[in-house]
């Protein structure tokens, strides 16, 4: 089969599989992302060369039980507030350590510990922020989830498009040598003009908020133009190391679940802290 054909069939399965799990329940879009949490443990694994067995037993219950916790149990708003507070600060932290590791040269090899953290705080808790951030301030909102991905699809589609047609600076060569600071900086703004059309047309807010929403919308989508490319970044230098191209083969012509979710899964802890921020804002 031709390469681009082949891409182009596992692409769009995976984004109508996406679509029907977002739209069909709150339970079938909390099922789908424990399965992509759980291909995606055996991916990192796999780059890291650790055991599976134990990060992926781990990983997923901590998955079941912080969600099950959040969304169908009876206990006071207070202490759900203390566990999303301790969960963030630690996924933040370890985001940190990411971002180092991105950026400081010296870093060749990972290890044991870091391994470890790694599993945790960029693997395993980032798919428990996908999940809260889809409840938005009440109830499961599915339009929320469906308008961040479409702005890590705009922003991925349109860095590709205006750094092939105009990029000529590198953003970081030795880790992806195709990306460019044009592309960079194309994503970003079509991803916050994505941003007001889905304030606009997807969210449709009511007249009282919609300057606030549209406000709002274009502030996520620049936290998306901004850390989903680290997010990408980070998973290349993995990738690097790992001396691979892809993180899996589980989506012919794309690589592995990993290789597709790399952006939202970084992105997600900030977007719920810009919540928690707003929240206490208001």
């Amino acid at each position: 089969m031709d390469e681009t054909l082949k891409r182009a069939i596992s692409g769009a399965v995976y984004i109508l599989l996406l679509l029907a799990s977002i739209l069909y329940s709150t339970e079938s879009f909390l099922i789908l992302f424990g399965v992509f949490l759980i291909i995606s443990l055996f991916e990192f694994c796999n780059l890291i060369q650790i055991n599976k067995l134990i990060p992926v037993l781990a990983g997923t219950s901590l998955y079941v039980l912080v969600t099950f916790f959040s969304n169908y149990n009876e206990s006071k708003s207070s202490d759900i507030q203390t566990l999303d507070i301790l969960l963030l600060a630690s996924t933040l932290l370890i985001s940190i350590k990411c971002i180092v590791f991105l950026f400081d040269n010296n870093i060749q090899s990972v290890s044991t510990l870091s391994k470890y953290l790694y599993l945790l705080g960029y693997i395993t808790l980032p798919f428990v922020f996908i999940t809260k951030i889809s409840f938005g301030v009440n109830d499961y909102n599915p339009k929320i989830i469906i308008g961040l991905f479409i702005l890590i699809w705009t922003n991925d589609t349109f860095a590709y498009i205006v750094g092939k047609s105009m990029g000529k600076h590198k953003l970081f060569e030795k880790i992806s040598p195709k990306k460019t600071i044009e592309g960079f900086f194309g994503g970003l703004i079509f991803a916050i003009f994505a941003g007001y059309l889905i304030s606009m047309y997807l969210i449709k807010p009511s007249a009282q908020f919609s300057d606030k929403s549209i406000l709002i919308w274009m502030i996520i989508a620049a936290i998306v133009g901004v850390m989903g490319t680290i997010g990408d970044l980070i998973e290349s230098k993995f990738k690097r190391i790992a001396g691979v191209k892809d993180s899996g083969k589980i989506m012919p012509g794309h690589g592995g679940v990993l290789d597709r979710l790399d952006s939202v899964i970084f992105v997600a802890p900030f977007i719920f802290l810009f919540y928690k921020i707003l929240y206490y804002v208001s």
